[in-house]
């Protein structure tokens, strides 16, 4: 399985809950949770690096393990605080 985020940027978001547990999304597709799902964030998307990173974080302190699913486009917009 696939889940993409291809347009946008961190300033939108969403909450989802699974089995009581709240997660909070910016930058990542919420596919992450599934534990098969391999995630893309597209060349649509502008990521904030500290906010990516920050979300990455809070994932792997509920417990996700998302490392070798999550992929980021080599043509995304990256953006950093200086910008």
């Amino acid at each position: 399985d696939v889940c993409a985020r291809v347009a946008g940027g961190s300033n939108a978001g969403h909450t989802i809950v699974v089995d009581g547990i709240k997660y909070k999304f910016h930058l990542l597709p919420s596919g992450v949770l599934n534990k098969q799902a391999k995630c893309v964030i597209g060349n649509g998307v502008v990521v904030h690096i500290p906010s990516f990173l920050k979300e990455l974080d809070g994932l792997e302190a509920s417990g996700i393990d998302y490392k070798g699913r999550v992929f980021l486009s080599d043509r995304a917009h990256l953006v950093f605080d200086f910008h």
